[in-house]
């Protein structure tokens, strides 16, 4: 569409209150939706949480014609997907955990279907059935979520994002609308090169979270802050901690001082982990702890307050985790605690994390020897991959080995692929005629047999992904006796079976190769060194940093200079105190005394109340005065002068008589 009319404007409001409720969309998100129509290549900077799903979303529903979204998330396909579905919408996603039958079912649904939006991982890119079936879709748009993986100078370059080029030369006529929360100059320029825009078109949303306070404390002890921010701010918050013991160690705190909280970190099983984030949504917890693994589906609009029990890896992470306060627009607080040695801690970890290459081809040869792949085998295979069980076999960090993972990926071996669900895998141990000549005394074992044979080819030569509910359709047995059948033809070492399983898995990229042969790019090699460090340092100078406004530092970091100071985080709110105590020293200096004096004096009478009404410590008594804690120790050392209080021999404070 080349002209806009009323038409046109009505039929896009009209997708946006049919679908999502909406009467007016966001800011910015018009302006791109118009680009899209218009037909013109489109890169688009949006903050994390800003609608971005909406840009390419609200266009394809309001014509004719598929949407192919490309994204390495998997789970964001699958939330994608539900949601479309749930609004009557029909989408489908291809990814490296589906069956080749799963996936022809899918891209035939796309050809001759009604289809409107497929999910593709960037891998699944270079397959052929994919470039056969895509020349055969009625594609309009087509979609890059996480944009800035396609640039060698962006953070989390990911090589099969080069595939995107080939796609647009088979459908050279699909405008292409590329969505990133963080990219600089040089990576949009990269991006829109590699993806062959026409022309030139960046379109920038605000970074500005105006409802959102940040701030940054410094404090040896983070148990006593944090137990102020929740004791004083009203409503649920997420607490983010770096490691799961600490996430199970930090929630036991906060349940031993009466504060409903739960843990949530990628060590829980499936099940457990949707149970705990739906008990969180549902305000039946009122803490999260957790580690950085809380985060995708994350909706929930009336979250108070965010609090980073240690410093995350970069801004880009802190500003998508700390933006997930405050959604409903109402007043919220964004908090980083930083102890005096944390920076130390950041810089120790960077450099555990970053390891030398001969460790990276070591880690590569471990790697394909746990997962059992020969040299010359693998290629665009997908393998369940258990990090922590690898790490403690091998006795390596795990930091390290995702490190390690990413430069692999970076050059062409072998991809991460984010947790996912896993179908259950199964390979014959035994030659065909073999399997014959193995007597079998039940009946329902030869059944299952033959029906595997029937259903599934190379069964034989490599892994299968089966499903056991259509098995059990097919024999006729429940899927549990399907899974008692498997496990057994296991024991008796017919067949290897992998169950169904959510865990990690790595992509093969290429063939395994002999490790001499794995070539690991030098200039790869330091400048991901570089650009990790940079994202390191850009996080110590926010929290370090004591004279700018948080949010224009944060603004200016995704490229804004035009900011302007939110008026309420920390330096704001500091800034304005100290105007106002010059402006009133000067216009009340005679009075100023005075103030003070009722100031300490409500202050004192409110902590005589509450000795009064329990044995109380001095800590305790910092944390539920509503003040600033050096003020609440100066008062209380004023009324030990006074003789109005002492300390027991228990360490509490007591009224004297």
């Amino acid at each position: 569409m080349k002209e806009y009319g009323q038409d046109i404007e009505q039929r896009l409001h009209e997708t946006l209150a049919k679908y999502w409720g909406y009467n007016a969309f966001r800011p910015g998100q018009d302006a791109i939706i118009h680009s899209v129509m218009a037909g013109r290549d489109t890169l688009a900077l949006m903050p994390t949480g800003g609608g971005k799903s909406l840009t390419y979303q609200v266009p394809t529903l309001a014509r004719d014609g598929l949407c192919i979204v490309i994204t390495p998330l998997i789970a964001l396909m699958k939330d994608q997907v539900d949601r479309l579905r749930q609004m009557g919408v029909s989408a489908t996603a291809i990814h490296s955990g589906m069956s080749y039958t799963q996936i022809d079912i899918a891209l035939d649904n796309c050809v001759y279907g009604d289809m409107k939006f497929l999910y593709v991982a960037p891998e699944r890119l270079a397959t052929e059935a994919f470039r056969l079936r895509v020349q055969r879709m009625k594609v309009t748009l087509l979609a890059v979520d996480e944009a800035h993986c396609i640039s060698q100078w962006g953070y989390d370059f990911r090589p099969p994002y080069l595939r995107i080029a080939e796609l647009r030369r088979l459908l050279p006529d699909v405008p292409i609308l590329a969505l990133t929360a963080s990219a600089t100059q040089l990576v949009s320029n990269d991006i829109m090169k590699h993806l062959g825009f026409k022309q030139p078109n960046i379109l920038r949303s605000s970074f500005s979270r105006p409802n959102l306070s940040y701030s940054v404390r410094h404090t040896d002890d983070k148990d006593e802050q944090l137990l102020r921010v929740i004791r004083n701010v009203e409503g649920c918050g997420i607490v983010y901690v770096r490691s799961r013991e600490g996430c199970e160690q930090l929630t036991e705190k906060l349940l031993q001082n009466g504060i409903k909280a739960s843990y949530y970190h990628a060590g829980l099983p499936h099940a457990e982990r949707s149970i705990r984030q739906d008990e969180w949504a549902s305000s039946k917890v009122r803490i999260m702890v957790a580690t950085n693994a809380f985060g995708m589906g994350i909706d929930k609009a009336d979250v108070r307050f965010v609090v980073h029990y240690a410093m995350c890896d970069s801004l880009e992470n802190y500003y998508q985790e700390a933006g997930r306060a405050g959604r409903d627009g109402k007043r919220s607080y964004a908090l980083l605690l930083v102890a005096s040695n944390d920076d130390q801690r950041i810089s120790k970890r960077f450099e555990s994390e970053f390891p030398p290459l001969d460790e990276v081809k070591s880690i590569y040869e471990k790697i394909c020897s746990y997962l059992q792949v020969a040299i010359g085998d693998g290629l665009y295979n997908s393998l369940v991959f258990n990090m922590q069980e690898f790490c403690q076999r091998e006795h390596i960090y795990m930091g390290k080995v995702r490190s390690a993972l990413k430069l692999l990926s970076q050059n062409g071996y072998m991809t991460l692929i984010e947790e996912m669900d896993n179908p259950a895998k199964i390979l014959f141990t035994v030659s065909r005629d073999d399997l014959y000549k193995i007597r079998i005394d039940r009946q329902d074992l030869d059944h299952i047999i033959r029906t595997l044979l029937r259903r599934y080819n190379g069964i034989f030569t490599e892994f299968k992904a089966i499903d056991e509910r259509e098995i059990s359709a097919l024999t006729g047995y429940t899927v549990e006796k399907v899974k008692e059948l498997l496990k057994r033809m296991w024991q008796m070492r017919i067949i290897r079976y992998i169950p169904a399983n959510t865990s990690p898995m790595i992509f093969f990229d290429e063939e395994r190769l002999p490790t001499k042969d794995i070539y690991i790019s030098p200039d790869t090699y330091l400048h991901r060194k570089r650009l990790i460090s940079e994202r390191f340092n850009s996080m110590i100078e926010y929290a370090e940093n004591e004279t700018e406004c948080r949010s224009v530092l944060l603004q200016r970091h995704f490229g804004d200079t035009q900011a302007q100071p939110c008026g309420i985080c920390d330096i704001c709110l500091a800034e304005r105190r100290r105007l106002k105590e010059e402006n009133k020293s000067k216009s009340t200096s005679n009075n100023s005394a005075d103030n003070v004096t009722t100031t300490n004096s409500s202050i004192s009478n409110n902590i005589l109340s509450l000795i009064k009404s329990r044995n109380i410590s001095a800590r305790e008594v910092m944390r539920e005065v509503s003040c600033e804690p050096h003020l609440v120790a100066k008062i209380i050392d004023e009324l030990k002068a006074q003789g109005k209080i002492s300390l027991s021999n228990e360490g509490k404070l007591v009224i004297n008589e």
